[in-house]
């Protein structure tokens, strides 16, 4: 019968221990995932300031058909920013979440060791 009790604790323990290792494996993709689109938004963000450079060029020269142009390149840059700043936003939220559910897994697991050692 000991070993009856024992054996699910152990599994349980494992299966903790699992649980953590794929969460820290998950979070660790959302970092890089992160840095990716960091880098990529950074990017996104120089485009659209040299539309708008291009875009004030052209209206200093009063050149009618570049602004057209020109307006037309800088509302698809600052529009592909928004879908980077947005995909942005949502790992960075997704890594919020994955860390308090980790952290609180964590907590849980810490409370009922805790409870089962007094046992």
């Amino acid at each position: 019968m000991g070993s009856d009790l024992r054996g699910p604790r152990v599994s349980g323990s494992a299966v903790h221990a699992a649980e953590f290792i794929v969460s820290s494996a998950r979070l660790g993709e959302l970092y890089e995932c992160s840095a990716l689109l960091r880098r990529t938004r950074i990017r996104a963000e120089e485009i659209v300031d040299e539309a708008r450079a291009l875009l004030t060029e052209a209206e200093i020269q009063d050149d009618p058909e570049r602004i057209v142009i020109r307006a037309a390149q800088l509302d698809e840059a600052r529009q592909a920013y928004c879908k980077v700043l947005n995909a942005y936003v949502t790992i960075c939220r997704r890594i919020n979440e994955e860390r308090q559910e980790i952290m609180q897994a964590q907590m849980e697991r810490d409370r009922l060791t805790g409870l089962s050692g007094v046992t």
